[in-house]
């Protein structure tokens, strides 16, 4: 028996064990089987030429003195608007005011 028929037997065997041993199933095992098989022996391959487009790790940094940063800044973040007042002009600038809120009445007690 050679190795590709042996898989086959074993993955078949699993499949036939995963359904609970049905009766009456063995030639729709073993075409799953051998579909299983022929998708790993064709799977490696695929993988190889896929791996092989990729790079290995990420990109180095730029040699020193190349004139390129090695990475771009950060863009600052946007301010609020102040408005500008006379009386205000030369004083810190003043935080913004919190929103009042409307306090909550109590809920009324169920009579039980």
């Amino acid at each position: 028996m050679n190795p590709e028929e042996q898989r086959i037997r074993e993955f078949a065997y699993q499949i036939w064990q995963s359904e609970g041993c049905p009766h009456g199933q063995e030639e729709r095992h073993w075409e799953m089987a051998r579909k299983l098989v022929e998708a790993q022996q064709s799977a490696p391959s695929a993988k190889l030429a896929s791996r092989a487009r990729k790079p290995a790790s990420k990109p180095t940094e730029v040699a020193a003195g190349a004139g390129a940063p090695a990475s771009k800044p950060r863009a600052a973040r946007a301010t609020t608007k102040k408005v500008a007042s006379p009386a205000a002009a030369g004083d810190a600038p003043q935080p913004a005011p919190q929103p009042t809120r409307k306090p909550r009445s109590p809920r009324a007690k169920k009579d039980a």
